[in-house]
């Protein structure tokens, strides 16, 4: 006989309840000022695709690099990488062309 599976809910309510603070523990972590931070939001829209030319992500439009130092960089770090993605808006405006472009190319 294999053992029952646990849904994720009913490990953490079984985690909750065997806590010394009990199963309100829940509101307390919700209302947690460590939750609560004073950062500057990611630009992220979960789009994330690399232009192949450009190397920016297409949907915030950060560099690869800026990605990944995101959550190291400072406060002030982040808000000069928000102020410069407006300029960044045209590099992908232009179409390659597809399955078009690539049709002509193979001639």
């Amino acid at each position: 006989m294999s053992p029952r599976r646990i849904s994720c809910k009913e490990r953490w309510t079984a985690c909750a309840t065997s806590r010394p603070d009990g199963p309100e523990h829940e509101t307390s972590m919700r209302d947690d000022q460590v939750w609560k931070r004073d950062e500057i939001e990611s630009p992220c829209v979960k789009l994330c695709v690399v232009h192949p030319a450009t190397r920016l992500c297409t949907g915030c439009l950060r560099s690869i690099d800026e990605i990944t130092r995101w959550s190291k960089m400072t406060s002030e770090e982040r808000r000069d990488v928000i102020k410069a993605l407006p300029t960044r808006q045209g590099l992908h405006q232009q179409r390659r062309g597809g399955r078009a472009a690539r049709l002509r190319n193979q001639d």
